[in-house]
């Protein structure tokens, strides 16, 4: 096997990594649209135009995306070069961007909120998805660079605000960074972080526990989270110390230079704003009558650009009965025309940025890309975004699922052993988890005489039955209705007996508390909520190579990996 193919081939296995899988079917809360979109998202292209079946296909589309990329690459990488050289980007990063100069270089793009201390964990598999994937198009012979888009024009900052981990107590926790530095409809980016900032750092650092990588940790977060740094430097600082030996380029779409270069697209969008929201709207409903769900709620009066005050607030813009465009709060005088905020944007770029269906083609005029990493909610925004490309004449960029990985530490998956506990089983909840472990470990002998009295009791009640049915039917039927009382009254004294069994063992009870709080959090995968420093804060920088290591470009499955 070539280089190149070793590079794409990579698996956790040879990594020396345990990993197991899931099907993403067998996971609780995925919209059957994310399911098919897995299992063959070539069949969809009628919401998806130029879905690749696997990454392998991608070089085909090169041609395409050169073709069509028109953005001033000097401008576009002196740019990145100076926000990337601020936030302490090392040479292979800089190396990146300067191969992005060169007229034959294509971008892996993803993207997500400047979540606090690094946002949750998947934001980081997002990062290593696009540079696992860079490295495998580079080694095949398509020259490719990693670019993480920052998303920072987003003003849901309760969103990002929080940063929940396991504590030194191994329970799930959280700190939540002071909002009195967020005004209201102010982009995340732009928000300031004030001299609070130092005593959530330290607070967090005190609820973690103490290992020999907790001061690499603080000099993480001491360094990017400073007062008088905005909220988007903060993360991108983060993102920099974890990626960055790896080459990820980052981007902010609130930089000054880069507003100016997407001028000509926003001025296009407005221009096309009643066609593109109609389009959408329609596309909406082929959705829904397909059987999927329309991520994106449409109105055919909605604008594809906020409007950003003088104080940078963003608000967005409703067509009136007039036909022109305002923002909700606004009188009958601050009105436009399509055309007028075509020019505005032209001029004026800064007081712009993207809703949700324009943003994915405002980065990828922004940079050619050949693909972008996305999570379930981003793969079903694509189906409604192919529009907006199309109107807008730009080649649809195809949307690949992201990494998605649980991690099991050595002392939790132990006890799962011990107990006789899959990953699988925390998504039917505590009491079946508390039934497995009585059955395989606790009450083993009280188990069996369950077992037994219901296996016992439903054969006589079935003979019962069937005697009674050669009687009187409608006696039979009666008997149906007081087995369920039965065994309604069983399970529940089962269940009863399955916690008390637990609580009375207090470590087995602590091992099972702290089981689901790390793999399956508040009911959620725990890429969703646990952030990446609360690994780091265990096993230090490792913690980024093993996630780079379990990344298998091959699968579309859930990683289970057992450190």
């Amino acid at each position: 096997m070539s280089t190149a193919e070793i590079a794409c081939h990579s698996t956790p296995e040879q990594a020396g990594l345990r990993v197991e899988t899931v099907p993403f079917d067998q996971i609780p809360q995925q919209s059957r649209l994310f399911l098919d979109y897995l299992r063959d998202p070539v069949a969809l292209r009628r919401f998806y135009p130029e879905a690749v079946k696997h990454h392998y296909d991608l070089p085909n589309r090169r041609e395409r995306v050169l073709t069509n990329y028109k953005t001033d690459r000097d401008t576009l990488c002196g740019a990145l070069e100076r926000m990337n050289q601020a936030w302490g980007a090392s040479e292979e990063t800089v190396r990146h961007i300067e191969s992005l100069r060169e007229s034959d270089c294509i971008a892996v793009v993803t993207g997500q909120q400047a979540g606090l201390f690094g946002g949750p964990l998947y934001t980081i598999y997002k990062a290593l998805s696009a540079v696992k994937l860079a490295d495998c198009l580079t080694q095949r012979g398509v020259k490719a660079v990693p670019v993480f888009w920052i998303a920072s024009e987003d003003h849901d900052f309760e969103e990002v605000a929080t940063a929940q981990f396991i504590n030194r107590d191994c329970t799930l926790a959280s700190i939540t960074v002071s909002n009195e530095t967020h005004a209201e409809g102010l982009p995340v980016g732009r928000v300031i972080l004030n001299e609070s900032i130092t005593s959530t750092v330290e607070a967090l650092l005190r609820s973690l526990p103490q290992s020999e990588f907790i001061d690499e940790l603080r000099s993480l977060l001491s360094d990017g989270y400073q007062s008088q740094r905005t909220f988007s430097d903060a993360f991108a600082r983060t993102m920099t110390y974890l990626t960055g030996a790896r080459g990820l380029i980052l981007l902010d779409p609130l930089d000054a230079e880069l507003k100016r270069l997407a001028a000509p697209v926003y001025e296009a969008a407005a221009r096309h704003a009643p066609e593109l929201a109609k389009a959408i709207v329609d596309r909406s409903h082929e959705l829904e009558k397909a059987g999927y769900h329309a991520q994106v709620t449409p109105s055919e009066n909605s604008f594809p650009l906020f409007l950003h005050d003088e104080r940078g607030a963003r608000h967005a813009l409703t067509r009136n009965n007039a036909g022109k465009y305002q923002a909700k709060s606004a009188n009958q005088n601050d009105a436009y025309t399509a055309e007028e905020i075509a020019g505005w944007a032209q001029r004026e770029p800064d007081r712009f940025s993207p809703n949700v269906t324009l943003r994915a083609v405002v980065q990828d005029y922004l940079l050619p890309t050949i693909a972008y990493y996305g999570g379930s909610a981003e793969i079903a925004y694509f189906a409604q975004t192919a529009e907006v490309y199309r109107i807008l004449d730009r080649p649809a960029t195809p949307i690949l699922p992201r990494a998605s990985l649980t991690f099991v530490e050595k002392h939790t998956w132990r006890s799962l052993e011990r107990y006789g506990i899959r990953f699988q089983d925390f998504f039917e909840g505590a009491d079946l988890v508390t039934a497995r472990v009585v059955t395989n470990y606790l009450g083993k002998e009280t188990s069996t005489a369950f077992e037994h009295t219901t296996q016992t009791f439903s054969k006589e009640l079935d003979d019962l039955q069937e005697q009674l049915r050669r009687v009187d039917p409608t006696l039979a039927d009666a008997l149906d209705k007081g087995r369920r009382k039965i065994n309604y009254q069983i399970d529940g004294l089962r269940t009863r007996f399955n916690r008390a069994q637990v609580a009375r063992d207090e470590a087995v009870h602590r091992q099972l508390d702290h089981a689901f709080d790390l793999l399956y959090p508040q009911k959620t995968l725990q890429e969703r909520k646990i952030a990446v420093v609360s690994f780091i804060a265990r096993h230090g920088h490792y913690f980024v190579d093993w996630i780079f290591d379990a990344i298998d470009l091959e699968t579309n499955e859930h990683e289970i990996v057992y450190l």
